[in-house]
C-alpha cells in the first residue's frame, strides 16, 4: 500500500512536470515565432538570390528503392530558387528501377570527376552527370544497409561549403533554401547548422513537383501525424533552438557546414537515428573545442514529406525512432551533468532521458500502479477521475495551442473546415493515439535491447513524378 501511494504521487509529479515543461516550451515558441515574423518583414530574399556572395550549397538525396518518387523529387529540387546549387543523388544499391528511371529522365552520362573518400563508405560503382542539367550528379554505390552511408558518400562528392540533406520522398518549396540559408546569413561565423520545418504531404495536391494546394489527409491516422509534426517542430524544436539546445535536425531537411560534418566523422553509419546522433556529436565537438556556435531552427522553410498511411508502417517508424533515441543517448551518456557541455549536458540530455526515453516505461508502469491503487482503495475514485480529466485536458490544450500557433502565423490550411478538423482530432490524440504510440515505443526499446537494429521498410504511395521537359 505504501509503495502504491508513493508511486502514484511520483507519477502525478512526473506528469505535471512534463506538461509544465511543454507549456513553457509553447510560450517560448510563440515569442520566438512572433520575433521571426517581424524579422521576415525586413528580409529582402530577392537580394539574396541575386547576390554574388550567397554561398553555394549541395543538396544530398539518399535514395534506396525510390522508383515511385525519385524523378518527381529530383525535378522539384532542381527547380528550387537558389543562385548556386548542386544536387547529388546517391543511389544506395537500389534493387528496383530507381537508377533506370533517373537515367531515362535525365539522360545520365558517366562523369569524370575527382572523388576523395574523406569518410569511408561502401564502394562506388559509377558517377553520372546529367547533360540536361549539369547541376545534377548521381552516385551509384553498393548498398551498405543504412541511410547514413549514402549521405556520407554525397558529402565526399559535395563541392559546396554547405550541404543540405533531403529525403528522396520529400518536396521542398521553391524558396525553402533561400529562407533556411537566411538563418545562416544572420551570423555565418556562429551558425553551424539549421533545420527547417517538415510538414505532412499526404492529402495535398501536387502539380509539376510542387504543392499546388495544401489539404489535410482523409485518414485519421495521417491527420494525427499532422498534429504531431506541428507540435514537434513549431513548439519543441523552435523553443529548444531559442536556448541553443536543439538536439535534432530532421534528416528530411537540414543544412550543415560541410567542414564541421567532416570534423565529426560524418554521419555514424551504425546509428539507428543518424540525424539525432549527428547533432549531439556536433554539440559535443563544439563544446570540447570551446567554439561559440549556434544550431538553429527556422520555422517557415518547408519540406513536405510523405508519412505512413497504415498502422503497421507507422508502428515500425515509431519503434525505429525510439531505438534511434537510445542509440544516441547511451554512447553520449558521459555528457550528462558535465560543466564542459553546458546547457546541453545539464538540461536537454537529462530531459531526453527522463521525458523521452523513459516516458513509455513510466507511463505503462503508471497505468499498472493506478489500477492496483484503485482496486486496493489507496487511490480514491474521485481523485483518479480529476487527475485523468486534468491530464487529458491539459495535454489536449497543448496540442490545440500548436495547431493555433500554425494557423496564426503561417495559415497553410486556409479552409476553416480543415482547421476545425485538426482541432477536433486534437481531442483524440491523447486517447487512444497516445497509448498506441506508447506500445510502439516499448517495442523499440525491446528490439534495441535484443540487438534488433534492422531498418524495416514502410509502405509508401509515392510523390507523383513529372518527366523533365
Amino acid at each position: 500500500m505504501h509503495f502504491l501511494a508513493i508511486s502514484n504521487d511520483a507519477l502525478f509529479v512526473y506528469y505535471l512536470l512534463s506538461n509544465v515543461i511543454y507549456l513553457g516550451l509553447l510560450i517560448v515558441a510563440i515569442v520566438k515565432n512572433v520575433r521571426h515574423r517581424h524579422r521576415l518583414g525586413s528580409q529582402r530574399l530577392e537580394l539574396v538570390k541575386a547576390s554574388p556572395f550567397t554561398p553555394p550549397i549541395t543538396l544530398i538525396v539518399p535514395a534506396h528503392n525510390e522508383e515511385r518518387s525519385i524523378v518527381g523529387s529530383v525535378g522539384a529540387l532542381l527547380g528550387l530558387e537558389y543562385p548556386c546549387l548542386e544536387v547529388i543523388v546517391v543511389n544506395d544499391g537500389s534493387d528496383d528501377a530507381t537508377m533506370e528511371k533517373l537515367r531515362q529522365a535525365y539522360q545520365l552520362q558517366t562523369a569524370r570527376i575527382l572523388y576523395i573518400a574523406d569518410i569511408a563508405t561502401a564502394p562506388l560503382h559509377a558517377i553520372y552527370r546529367s547533360p540536361l542539367d549539369p547541376r545534377l550528379f548521381v552516385l551509384d554505390k553498393a548498398a551498405a544497409g543504412c541511410k547514413a552511408d549514402a549521405i556520407n558518400a554525397g558529402i565526399n562528392a559535395a563541392t559546396s561549403p554547405y550541404i543540405c540533406v533531403v529525403d528522396a520522398d520529400s518536396i521542398l518549396e521553391k524558396e525553402s533554401l533561400i529562407r533556411i540559408m537566411a538563418g545562416v546569413f544572420a551570423d555565418p561565423g556562429r551558425v553551424m547548422a539549421v533545420g527547417g520545418i517538415v510538414r505532412v504531404l499526404n492529402g495535398s495536391r501536387v502539380v509539376n513537383n510542387q504543392i499546388e494546394e495544401v489539404r489535410l489527409p482523409k485518414s485519421p491516422i495521417e491527420v494525427m501525424q499532422v498534429i504531431e509534426y506541428l507540435r514537434a517542430f513549431l513548439v519543441g524544436r523552435e523553443a529548444w533552438a531559442g536556448f541553443n539546445m536543439l538536439p535534432i535536425i530532421s534528416g528530411a531537411f537540414g543544412v550543415f557546414q560541410r567542414d564541421l560534418v567532416l570534423q565529426v566523422g560524418g554521419f555514424r553509419t551504425h546509428a539507428v537515428g543518424e540525424d539525432l546522433d549527428l547533432i549531439i556529436r556536433m554539440h559535443r565537438r563544439l563544446h570540447e573545442d570551446q567554439r561559440p556556435y549556434h544550431i538553429d531552427f527556422i520555422p517557415d522553410p518547408t519540406c513536405w514529406t510523405e508519412v505512413p498511411t497504415d498502422l503497421k508502417s507507422l508502428a515500425r517508424q515509431r519503434a525505429r525512432w525510439h531505438k534511434g533515441l537510445i542509440d544516441t543517448l547511451w554512447p553520449n551518456r558521459d555528457m550528462l551533468f558535465r560543466a564542459r557541455y553546458g546547457r546541453v549536458g545539464w538540461l536537454v540530455l537529462p530531459y531526453m532521458w527522463i521525458f523521452e526515453f523513459f516516458a513509455p516505461i513510466i507511463e505503462v508502469g503508471g497505468y499498472i500502479t493506478i489500477i492496483l491503487a484503485l482496486i486496493s482503495g489507496v487511490l480514491s475514485k474521485s481523485f483518479f477521475l480529476q487527475f485523468l480529466l486534468f491530464g487529458y485536458a491539459f495535454a489536449t490544450l497543448l496540442s490545440i495551442g500548436s495547431v493555433l500557433l500554425e494557423e496564426m502565423t503561417f495559415r497553410r490550411y486556409s479552409d476553416w473546415r480543415e482547421v476545425a478538423r485538426l482541432l477536433v482530432y486534437c481531442l483524440f490524440e491523447h486517447f487512444p493515439y497516445r497509448q498506441l504510440t506508447m506500445v510502439w515505443r516499448l517495442q523499440g526499446i525491446w528490439q534495441y535491447l535484443r540487438g534488433d537494429l534492422q531498418w524495416r521498410s514502410m509502405k509508401r504511395v509515392g510523390i507523383p513524378s513529372n518527366p523533365v521537359a
